[in-house]
């Protein structure tokens, strides 16, 4: 029986953050359907978007994803993945292999108002001991994937409330 072609090397996505970031919140990896569209949490059954929308109190959904990154900025909360690069076929976390970390304290050494990182998941949360040395605070959030069916929309909601509230973060006044 011949060997199965080994998966390609994905690259994952640029951080989106900036200055004013108060919660870095962290994926794995872009899903395939990220990767294609060059954008966060493109999925249409990731729990992401509807998340932070009601979080924040604004239907993110709703805007273009250009303006939905400068508003999560302005608002204080940033995003990118714990993995730059890994084999992977299909888009499931169990499935990444020969995985290559982010550059993760450079990013948060440019993030002077950072209050902590929340791992979006358990893949994410694997980098906890990496990332309890770089914030005040770290959490292990639910994940927002469609392959997290065991947690309601509204479990997922009080837990990542909790964390967003501890830095800051909240509806729009």
């Amino acid at each position: 029986m011949p060997k199965s072609a080994p998966a390609p090397l994905l690259r994952g996505l640029a951080p989106v953050a900036g200055p004013a970031t108060r919660l870095l919140l962290l994926g794995s990896f872009p899903s395939e359907a990220s990767l294609a569209a060059g954008q966060y949490y493109a999925h249409p059954r990731n729990q992401f978007w509807p998340l932070l929308s009601e979080l924040f109190g604004v239907d993110l959904r709703a805007l273009p994803y250009p303006a939905r990154l400068r508003e999560l900025e302005r608002l204080g909360l940033g995003i990118w993945d714990v993995h730059a690069a890994c084999e992977r076929k299909g888009s499931l976390d169990a499935s990444i292999r020969h995985a290559q970390p982010n550059a993760l304290a450079d990013l948060v050494a440019r993030l002077p108002d950072l209050r902590g990182i929340a791992h979006n998941g358990g893949e994410s949360a694997r980098s906890l001991r990496i990332t309890r040395a770089l914030a005040p605070r770290v959490w292990r959030l639910p994940s927002s994937s469609p392959a997290n069916a065991s947690w309601s929309f509204e479990r997922k909601l009080a837990a990542w409330r909790e964390v967003f509230e501890a830095c800051g973060l909240g509806p729009l006044a």
